[in-house]
């Protein structure tokens, strides 16, 4: 597997915790243990939530415009981050799942 960085807009999938199966956004490293993560439904970016990297998995996929929107200081809503993820959460479940012939 490659070694897929942690950095803001990075899509990742929660392997452990009450949200596991759950895809979200990382907002911001921490340091190279921890990272905080939104979804912006259930973690939104007022109170984002602090998760350890080893309890995630990385996905290939970034959030270019929301990664860049975070660098810059410039203000993103819960919206956007919803909407992306929504796009990204459905194309990343057909391809794990497959269709079984009888």
């Amino acid at each position: 597997m490659k070694d897929i960085p942690a950095q803001p807009g990075r899509v990742c999938l929660s392997k452990q915790g009450r949200d596991k199966g759950r895809y979200f956004m990382i907002y911001e490293v921490i340091d190279d243990k921890y990272v905080t993560i939104v979804d912006g439904q259930l973690r939104r970016l007022y109170r984002p939530k602090k998760k350890k990297l080893m309890h995630l998995s990385l996905m290939p996929n970034v959030l270019e415009n929301i990664g860049e929107k975070i660098k810059e200081g410039k203000k993103i809503f819960d919206a956007e981050v919803r909407s992306a993820l929504r796009d990204i959460a459905p194309k990343e479940s057909q391809e794990e799942g497959g269709s079984e012939s009888v």
